[in-house]
């Protein structure tokens, strides 16, 4: 099967089930969590992988990476996917859940992601300017990344504008490549 659909039916399978038990919101905050396991702690998608750990000891790890409010909801359906040996696509199928979510409740994701660490009152001044010009919900995210050299990548959504140094240089290094093969 696709690994792009096994993640997908699981998410629309716990979208279905938590938006008849009212927990679609409670199951988002969790998703989120989760997610945040997979980017602070790397080796997490190594643990889940590896076949000497016990379902039981899966599943535990999985139900303590929710930060608060464990919801029985979660903990089952963490049951489920590890009974059926899901339990690598688990990251996929709560980003799934989210991007569900967002869809469902018409919120948009902006991400902003800059070469330095901004202060706290220049991401309050961005993240006020893209509320403003919002149409509909923002959920507002800020990272940054030192790959990118300088300037910044705004994502809405599916769509990305990338000002930054690391694109431009690229463009630069293929614009140079190809006048090259040209002489």
């Amino acid at each position: 099967m696709n690994e792009g659909v096994i993640p997908g039916r699981y998410a629309m399978a716990l979208y279905k089930y938590a938006d008849d038990k009212k927990a679609t919101t409670t199951l988002y905050a969790q998703a989120k969590s989760v997610e945040e396991a997979f980017v602070s702690h790397p080796k997490l998608q190594a643990a889940l992988e590896n076949p000497v750990l016990k379902p039981a000891e899966k599943i535990a790890m999985l139900t303590s990476v929710v930060k608060s409010g464990k919801s029985e909801h979660y903990a089952n359906f963490i049951k489920l996917v590890v009974e059926k040996r899901r339990e690598t696509y688990i990251r996929e199928i709560f980003l799934k859940y989210q991007q569900i979510y967002r869809k469902k409740n018409n919120i948009a994701q902006v991400v902003v992601i800059t070469a330095l660490r901004l202060p706290e009152e220049i991401i309050g001044k961005i993240k006020s300017l893209v509320l403003k010009k919002a149409e509909q919900e923002v959920e507002f995210v800020y990272k940054y990344d030192t790959s990118i050299i300088g300037g910044f990548i705004l994502k809405v959504d599916s769509m990305q504008l990338d000002a930054s140094v690391a694109r431009e240089l690229k463009e630069l290094r293929l614009k140079l490549l190809k006048s090259d093969k040209t002489v």
